[in-house]
């Protein structure tokens, strides 16, 4: 149970008490009503004894009393009414809140810190009040224990409202006042007259209540006498009339009013009857009357009541002949309170008034401090000299009757000792005896004079006395069955054991368990079995018997009172809650309980609290549908007491989290918190929008897409598809294309990025880089797209849908520099008219209606349209949140898809609101301190600048192929066209594929196209010729210069030739555009980067950009080899600086184009250092024609330039020097030379570091700067059409002896260190005949050694190496050199040199000459290095007979 203010002694002792009547004259009545008090609730608060009382028992034995309290009530002559003590305890409980301010209870209970208090039924709801930091707070103390005064005012209105009952006399009158006033004409006689009508009351049958304890009641006389207008003598002569008449013991004479009502401003009286007159406001009478006060009281009653008030109200059946019960709470502590006054109904607000009326009201105007002394020295003489001494001379004589009539020689004191030491008898089973609860004994039965005497003694805490009769009477009364009055004599037995100082015995808690059955079971009375139980859960909990208590309140909650239910529910929680191992989910599952009581007994206050505290336990741990339950109560609650705030949050919570309830269920929980907003927002129609939990918003998949949206594609015009919300995010791709960005922003800028370069980025999101804020052109859309989901089982409706922003206007212009003018917000004031929210500046795109299916996540793009520079801050979003009728499913479908916009049927709910886009930024960890900490950096993406107005491109392509056969020539056109107000200039292109497509270069005017050119519409152009001249090879001085490859210049980076170098505002060009196929086969992606500024310079944005990728799919057309190796012909003997070239040319196509076959027009060539001479295998065909899988074989002669100062293109008809085939050369001979070069690189770092000048000389005579350039046509049947198709395939030669490809070759390069073709031989083989009769054959040989290096070279030839091969034996044969077998020679640079020698063959046969070994080192080095001879032809001779 929750822990009480009293003790559980205290609290009992105070609950049963001695009972005194007050009957009082009209005029000392009158003279009370001075202070506002009735003569009751004067002595009220000095009931309570200060000092200690004596008193003698049977045996004579000295008894001490602590601590005694007695209660005077007003006569009441009907008994309360059961439906007036409902309305009573239901009030009290009502009444009775947790006071506002205090000190947060708070229990810990195993890993749970629970709140018990006020704050979680105040303002906010528990979840928005975090009560672990309220531990936090209040961590100076060890325990907090939850006090519960509601249900401690309940008690004790609950037990001092009990009727009188015939089976007990603990609530029976034990004595009477008589008040009189002195200023009375004959006080005596009216003296006379009150004890006649106390008598009548007492003894006459026409009044059965109330209950006198003995027929001789004592009387006590009371002179009251007012100080301020009386006559003292008068008063003194009157009282010692009195005190003849009736004795010294028997009269008083009471001084009141020593102050005149007028009481001085300054002076401050304490007022002791407020604390016990606060609740009486519950119950509180109308002005009392000055008629005739009808003399009558009840042991509940404080107040006077007058018979000539209003008698016309009847509540509950209630009989109209008086005003009402006026039902009492006794005072307990400084925090209890007492109630007086009518059960008739009031409103919770005329309580509430009243209660405000009676604390308003001063008590005691008329009274000093003396005066208070007086009273309560009144209450100690009437005790010490009437009261007590009545009592004790009462138990005495009950004690000799007792005696007498059972004839037995001693007191029942001593023989109820020996009775009980002595044999004890079974006693029977409540199951075994009969249903006698509706016998009664006579008034003078044995058996009730003994629990008359019990009674007592127990009210004078005699409680060993009182037990011991107890203990007789429930034997007597279990003998005669009469289970009515055994159940009160096991009652007050438990009690009165539990009392006993010292503990002699333990608590008989099967006493209080068999009165309760008792009680509830035979008697049928539900009101004595709840005073069993809350004595015996009082009892239990103080002997920390938590459990037991708990199970008792539980076992007496019942259908009949869903208030009491709800008490003891509660009450049964705190027990669990207070175990040694605390029951923490018992104790919210109790309170769940206690809760739905409260809620059917219209307290609707402790029902919201008792859920909240609950909810404490629930929440958190997973029980969902526990969570939806409680909170969908709070929230209804709420409703209910006007708490709008708690209500919205508490459905808020609802649908909030993921909720596992059916979609009927889920559209109820929407439709209630609709209701309750909507009622919400009618309360302060004017005030800002608050916050909506629907629909769910994923702040970080929040995308900001700066421009307009992109033009779909017209006929055969294609537009760049720049970048759209569309397109999902690629990393890869993006740093792609700030590469491409960066790149020509270096050449524009000379080769140096500016230090305050800022990307381009059209589209943020979450992978974006956000740390910088972003830019935006003035009058060009800002679109934001929001992620919505719907967590719900049931559609939502969006109305009215629109961004939420503010805006600070700024002027960007050099004249202005930054001026600042007033921020506007929008639409956070919904009754502000448009002109107030700047919509003059910002225009908003609105959403008429969006629907978002259940669990369905939907995105929705939203657009704002600045008019203005500045800095606009996009908050978050602004909407109706509504549902739409007919939602069921049918067969899994639900009708709400495919709904169109304008046609969705609202179910007449919706409310207004708001929610905020909050993006959190990325963690920051580059700091030491940001690596130890939590820190997150901005995100900006939501803050964009305004700047002044840009020129904004678009491009489109004409007759853009999507595929192409590698190597092909294709013509198309861009169209450039300025959709601004601006002009725009330095219009580039980037891309990281730049010999995928050209404009032109310089030389495209200078050469004219041949009427055949025209005629075939090739791509190429050709030199004029006589169709009878002979094809000779022609020549061409080109520089890469001349097609934007210059030195020093980015080859990616290419200048698209507008005329004047400006496009002007909505003017459009188009120009021609050559595609060359990639090399490679397969889908690529390539990328196209256009870069343009405005003529007119602006401080924020410098330039802007257009993206398009390009998608190509190449199909295989030729696969071009070609391999370059020095030349043994004789015929130039003495230069040696002939190569051979030979060209392989495959046809690989599988006819997937419809290709039939590849014509081989023309090869060129282009070195700085070699030109194609002819062509060694040229036949008199021309045109080489290759079908399918068919290869064919080239050969030319290359020889060495005489000017090698620059480049030479040499070539037959078709112009190779020109446009579009020299810009496709020289791009791709670029992207080679550039991917060579980073391969170089890579291995550069594995060489060692002593790989020293002289051996890349050496590796220098083996490089070759020889490019070729195979020109080709495809004839394609398409739509039973032949087109011709053009393309160009290029190989690059670098070393002699190694071959080349058209296309990159993916194969593992090995580094090796080694010399190759440092010397080459040449053999000059001559056949004898055989002489007869001759055994040798001499043959003269020449050895031609030629340095290619530019450095000397020692040279050794070693003739006396033999092949040791079988294979080389069999096929060759072994012969003799003749003469020296070793010659030492150094050759200078590039110089030839021969060497005569002599072979002799002994018989005849094929012999291979080259069987020497050559080694040669630099002039200047030490190591040897032999010569490689793979690339040298044999040299064969052939000796055979004449």
């Amino acid at each position: 149970m929750a822990q009480c203010v009293q003790s559980v002694q205290e609290f009992i002792q105070d609950s049963f008490v001695p009972l005194v009547a007050a009957l009082c004259s009209e005029e000392a009545e009158r003279l009370t009503r001075k202070n506002n008090l009735g003569f009751s609730e004067l002595v009220k608060p000095f009931c309570r004894l200060t000092s200690e009382v004596h008193m003698r028992d049977p045996n004579n034995q000295l008894h001490v009393i602590k601590n005694l309290k007695i209660a005077v009530n007003n006569i009441i002559t009907h008994s309360p009414q059961p439906g007036g003590i409902r309305k009573l305890l239901n009030d009290v409980v009502s009444v009775s809140q947790p006071a506002e301010g205090l000190v947060t209870n708070v229990i810990t209970a195993g890993d749970y810190d629970l709140n018990i208090s006020d704050r979680s039924v105040k303002a906010s709801v528990p979840w928005y009040n975090n009560w672990k930091d309220t531990l936090m707070e209040l961590n100076t103390s060890t325990f907090y224990s939850a006090t519960t005064p509601w249900f401690e005012s309940y008690r004790e209105s609950f037990l001092q409202s009990m009727p009188a009952s015939d089976h007990e006399f603990l609530n029976h009158y034990v004595a009477c006042m008589l008040v009189v006033s002195s200023g009375e004409p004959e006080p005596v006689e009216q003296f006379l007259k009150l004890s006649q009508e106390q008598h009548r009351i007492q003894h006459s049958s026409e009044y059965a209540y109330p209950k006198w304890f003995i027929p001789n009641t004592l009387k006590y006389y009371v002179l009251l006498h007012d100080v301020s207008a009386g006559e003292e003598q008068r008063a003194d002569s009157v009282y010692e009339e009195m005190k003849q008449r009736y004795g010294t013991q028997g009269c008083y004479l009471l001084k009141i009013n020593s102050r005149g009502s007028n009481r001085g401003a300054d002076e401050q009286i304490p007022d002791p009857w407020s604390q016990y007159l606060q609740k009486n406001s519950i119950q509180n009478q109308e002005s009392y009357d000055d008629g005739p006060y009808t003399v009558i009281s009840n042991k509940n009653a404080d107040h006077l009541i007058s018979d000539g008030l209003d008698n016309d109200i009847q509540v509950d059946g209630l009989s109209n002949n008086f005003k009402a019960h006026p039902l009492q709470l006794d005072h307990l502590s400084d925090t209890s309170s007492s109630f007086d006054g009518t059960d008739y109904i009031k409103t919770t607000s005329s309580l509430h008034e009243s209660k405000k009326t009676s604390s308003g009201t001063p008590h005691g105007a008329c009274l000093t401090l003396t005066d208070h002394d007086r009273i309560r020295q009144f209450i100690q003489e009437f005790t010490f000299r009437g009261l007590l001494p009545h009592i004790e001379k009462t138990i005495r004589q009950l004690n000799d009757q007792l005696i007498s009539r059972k004839g037995l020689s001693r007191s029942l004191f001593s023989a109820t000792k020996k009775w009980f030491s002595g044999s004890k008898v079974p006693e029977k089973s409540i199951n075994e005896l009969k249903n006698t609860s509706g016998l009664l004994y006579p008034p003078e039965a044995p058996e009730l004079q003994i629990r008359k005497m019990a009674d007592l003694c127990f009210l004078v805490q005699h409680y060993e006395l009182a037990y011991s009769c107890y203990h007789t009477a429930k034997k007597d009364f279990l003998n005669d069955q009469a289970m009515l009055y055994a159940a009160g004599a096991l009652e007050m037995a438990a009690v009165s054991a539990f009392l006993q100082p010292g503990a002699p015995r333990p608590y008989p808690a099967h006493y209080m368990d068999t009165a309760i059955q008792t009680y509830r079971d035979i008697c049928k009375n539900m009101v004595l079995a709840e005073r069993c139980v809350l004595l015996s859960a009082e009892i239990l909990k103080s002997q920390s018997k938590y459990s037991d208590a708990a199970a008792l309140l539980i076992r007496l909650t019942s259908e009949d009172s869903d208030l009491r239910s709800a008490l003891l529910l509660e009450q049964a929680a705190h027990c669990f809650i207070n175990m040694k191992s605390p029951m923490v989910r018992k104790f919210a599952f109790h309170m769940i309980l206690a809760g739905h009581r409260y809620s059917k007994a219209g307290q609707k206050k402790h029902a919201l609290r008792c859920y909240c505290q609950a909810m404490q336990v629930y929440k958190g741990k997973g029980w969902s549908l526990a969570e939806d339950h409680i909170n969908f109560t709070i929230g209804r609650q709420s409703f209910t007491l006007r708490q709008l705030d708690n209500a919205v949050s508490a459905f808020r919570h609802i649908l909030i989290n993921d909720s596992k309830q059916p979609a009927a269920q889920q559209g109820t929980f929407l439709r209630e918190y609709l209701y309750v907003y909507k009622n919400v927002t009618q309360l302060s129609p004017d005030g800002p929008l608050p916050q909506l939990p629907l629909p769910y918003i994923n702040n970080s998949a929040t995308r900001v897409f700066f421009g307009h949206d992109r033009r779909p594609a017209e006929g055969e015009k294609q537009a760049a598809t720049h970048i759209s919300l569309d397109q999902e995010y690629d990393c890869e791709s993006s740093h792609q294309w700030k590469e491409l960005e960066e790149q020509v922003v270096a050449v524009v800028n000379k080769g140096i990025i500016p230090s305050n370069f800022q990307p381009t980025q059209y589209c943020l999101n979450s992978y974006s880089d956000n740390s910088k804020f972003p830019l935006a052109v003035v009058e060009e859309p800002v679109t934001v797209e929001v992620a919505f989901r719907n967590p719900l089982k049931v559609p939502l409706l969006l109305t009215d849908l629109s961004l939420l922003w503010k805006f600070q206007p700024k002027d960007f212009s050099a004249k202005h520099n930054g001026e600042i003018k007033t921020a506007l917000q929008n639409c956070l004031f919904p009754s502000l008219p448009p002109q107030a929210c700047g919509n003059d500046m910002i225009g908003a795109e609105v959403i008429a209606e969006f629907l978002i299916n259940s669990e369905e996540t939907k995105m929705a793009r939203l657009k704002l349209f600045p008019h203005q520079t500045g800095e606009l801050h996009i908050l978050g979003v602004v909407y109706n949140l509504g549902t739409i009728q007919g939602t069921m499913m049918l067969d899994g479908i639900d009708p709400s898809i495919g709904l169109q916009a304008g046609k969705l049927v609202y179910n007449g709910m919706s409310v207004r609101g708001r929610q905020d886009l909050e993006i959190q930024g990325p963690r920051l960890n580059n700091t030491k301190e940001e690596k130890t900490s939590i820190k997150y950096g901005p995100d900006r993406r939501l803050d964009p600048i305004i700047t002044e107005e840009m020129p904004l491109l678009e491009v489109f392509f004409i007759n853009f192929p999507t595929g192409l056969l590698c190597g092909e020539i294709r013509k198309a056109y861009v169209e450039f066209v300025n959709v601004s107000k601006c002009p725009l200039t330095a219009l580039k292109v980037v891309s990281k594929h730049p010999e995928f497509f050209t404009f032109g270069g310089n030389t495209a005017v200078l050469t004219p196209l041949s009427p055949s050119a025209s005629e075939n519409c090739s791509a190429y152009k050709t030199v004029v010729t006589d169709s009878t001249s002979v094809c000779t090879a022609l020549m061409s001085s080109a520089s890469s210069v001349n097609f934007g490859l210059g030195t020093g210049s980015q080859p990616e980076v290419i200048h698209v030739p507008l005329p004047d170098s400006v496009l002007l505002p909505g003017a459009s060009i188009q120009l021609p555009m050559w595609l060359h196929g990639p090399d490679e086969e397969g889908v690529h992606e390539i990328n196209f980067l256009f870069y343009y500024e405005s003529i007119k310079k602006h401080s924020k944005m410098c330039h802007r950009v257009l993206r398009h990728t390009a998608v190509i799919c190449t199909s295989r057309s030729l696969n071009v080899r070609a391999t370059v190796c020095r030349s043994n012909a004789l015929e130039d003997e003495g230069k040696g600086d002939n190569m051979l070239v030979f060209v392989d040319v495959e046809n690989i196509n599988t006819s997937e184009a419809g290709v039939k076959e590849f014509h081989i027009v023309q090869v060129s060539s282009n070195s700085k250092h070699w030109k194609l001479q002819k062509a060694v295998n040229l036949s008199e065909d021309k045109d080489y024609k290759l079908a399918s899988r068919e290869r064919g074989k080239l050969c030319f002669k290359a020889v060495r330039c005489k000017n090698s100062g620059a480049k030479c293109v040499v070539f037959f008809q078709i112009i190779s020097s020109a446009s579009p085939c020299a810009d496709f050369f020289f791009r791709s001979l670029s992207s080679k030379l550039k991917r060579t070069h980073a391969q170089s690189n890579m291995f550069q770092g594995a060489a060692k570091q002593s790989f020293d000048e002289a051996v890349r000389l050496i590796q220098k005579c083996s490089e070759v700067d020889l490019n070729i350039v195979v020109l080709w046509k495809a004839y394609v049947v398409e739509d039973n059409k032949q087109l011709i198709l053009e393309g160009q395939h290029h190989v690059v030669l670098h070393t002699v002896g190694k071959e080349a490809f058209s296309f990159p070759q993916k194969q593992v390069i090995l580094i090796l260190f080694c010399i190759k073709n440092l010397l080459l031989y040449k053999s000059l083989s001559k056949v004898f005949g055989m002489f007869p009769k001759c055994v040798l054959c001499l043959v003269p040989v020449t050895l031609l050694l030629s340095n290619c290096s530019e450095a000397d070279v020692d040279v050794i030839i070693d003739l006396r190496h033999k092949t040791t091969s079988p294979e080389a034996l069999e096929i060759h044969g072994s012969f003799t050199w003749l003469g020296q077998t070793q010659y030492k020679l150094q050759l200078k640079s590039q110089e030839v040199y021969s060497l005569q020698l002599k072979a002799c063959f002994v018989r005849t046969g094929v012999y291979n000459l080259g069987t020497h070994r050559v080694f040669a080192k630099l002039a200047d080095q030490v190591t040897l290095f032999e010569t490689s001879q793979q690339n040298s032809m044999p040299a064969l001779i052939i000796i055979s007979n004449i």
